[in-house]
């Protein structure tokens, strides 16, 4: 629906500008500046996944399969999300009209998510390991999406009290929607939490690929991602005026989603880390091996180990081939340096005195002997008759 805001950051010295929420029309139908941001996002989105999987030499290929599934997918979640919540809805035509507005960003990560997972079973690809490439991506789209809010002129908080810490970032904001929020036709100075939002996930997108490259298994950065949006969007949500309700609670859902996030994420994260890094120093884990998030509950944990069962390993044999050819060689050398039909004797052996025998015969028929009798060395060799030889 085509309208037009009033708006102006007096705290940050910018006046009073109209701004229509149409950015062109096509054969006379109007394309809203929210469509076109949120494609610029996806764009911007897809360009980075793309540098991350190249990183991880995963083919361009299956980046462009995953996204074209994913984003439909994200869509729909964030539809769902959001008629399931908000439940005004009475007919089809309701549940689908997302021209007229109705996304919920928890929504679309949902059914992003269960997307990726079923691309990444069906291309053996480590879902977690997917998730940390992605997962900066998606913050990409928030940055920008949040920005056509600001162009619908929603997703903005209750007034602004001068003593607030933040009224230096009030927007004054004039539109249908503050009519039906406030009751009134002039112009009230609200918290800006489209843009609260958008620099806090710009931050978050920021330290994330500082830290990057310091993650020590598959699903930290996911993991990272979770609990700082949980943790932001908890109090920014308590600041907006359209939150989506848990039916007559009074329990934001998207509060209590972000903070149940949050308490999950952190010591998950902390925990898991100090784990990879003492089972990758105790060498449990493979070195320049990631271990992945299902790791830490005994799930797959034989992959990464040192020895993996069954396993065939292949070992390079080039240097105990080069050495057992050096060894021979040497041994040939000295081989010929001296005699090999001469016994080495060791130099502490006692030579032993030779003892000589003869045995005597008895003779034949003939009246010849045939040996002499046995006579000792010192006898002089006298013969049996008791002549001399």
């Amino acid at each position: 629906m085509e309208h037009t805001s009033n708006i102006s950051f007096p705290g940050l010295g910018i006046g009073e500008f109209r701004l229509n929420n149409v950015a062109f029309t096509i054969f006379g139908r109007p394309v809203m500046w929210y469509g076109v941001i949120i494609c610029i996002g996806i764009i911007l989105a897809f360009i980075y996944f793309a540098y991350r999987a190249g990183k991880a030499k995963i083919k361009l290929d299956d980046v462009i399969d995953t996204t074209l599934i994913a984003v439909p997918s994200a869509i729909v979640g964030a539809r769902l999300y959001y008629v399931i919540f908000y439940g005004n809805v009475h007919s089809f035509y309701d549940v689908i009209a997302i021209w007229n507005g109705g996304l919920a960003i928890y929504g679309g990560i949902i059914g992003g998510m269960i997307a990726v997972i079923l691309v990444a079973k069906h291309k053996k690809i480590d879902f977690f390991k997917y998730a940390d490439m992605i997962i900066p991506a998606v913050m990409i789209g928030q940055i920008l999406g949040r920005w056509g809010n600001f162009f619908n002129g929603e997703a903005y908080g209750g007034l602004v009290s001068p003593s607030h810490p933040l009224y230096f970032l009030r927007m004054g904001l004039q539109n249908g929607n503050t009519m039906h929020d406030f009751g009134t036709t002039g112009m009230v100075f609200v918290h800006p939490t489209f843009l609260y939002e958008s620099v806090w996930n710009l931050i978050g997108f920021i330290l994330i690929n500082i830290f990057y490259k310091k993650k020590k298994f598959g699903g930290e950065v996911f993991l990272w991602y979770l609990g700082w949006y949980g943790f932001g969007r908890f109090f920014i949500e308590q600041l907006r005026t359209d939150s989506l309700y848990i039916g007559n609670t009074g329990i934001r859902v998207s509060a209590l989603l972000g903070m149940v996030l949050f308490v999950i994420s952190l010591p998950l994260t902390i925990a898991c880390h100090i784990i990879a890094v003492r089972d990758e120093k105790s060498g449990k884990i493979r070195a320049g091996c990631e271990v992945s998030l299902p790791y830490f509950f005994g799930i797959g944990k034989n992959k990464y180990s040192r020895e993996e069962t069954g396993a065939t390993v292949d070992f390079n044999t080039d240097e105990f081939e080069k050495a057992e050819e050096v060894n021979d060689e040497k041994l040939a050398r000295e081989s010929r340096k001296k005699n090999l039909f001469e016994k080495e004797r060791s130099s502490t052996e006692e030579e032993k005195p030779i003892k000589i025998s003869f045995t005597k015969h008895e003779k034949y028929d003939d009246g010849r002997s045939d040996g002499t009798s046995e006579a000792s060395s010192d006898k002089g060799g006298e013969n049996s008759d008791g002549k001399n030889n």
